[in-house]
């Protein structure tokens, strides 16, 4: 299995460039309803 190591700047980069291409979407504001309507039933 491989999983990313999380503390290079590779992957801070990455993670940044994606984060911005999600927040600049069209669809931004009903993403965020989608995790906030999923977040109110998940349990603590």
């Amino acid at each position: 299995m491989w999983v990313p190591d999380t503390r290079t700047e590779e992957f801070r980069r990455e993670a940044r460039r994606q984060a911005l291409a999600v927040a600049a979407s069209d669809h931004a504001g009903d993403d965020q309803d989608f995790i906030d309507q999923i977040a109110e039933d998940w349990p603590e």
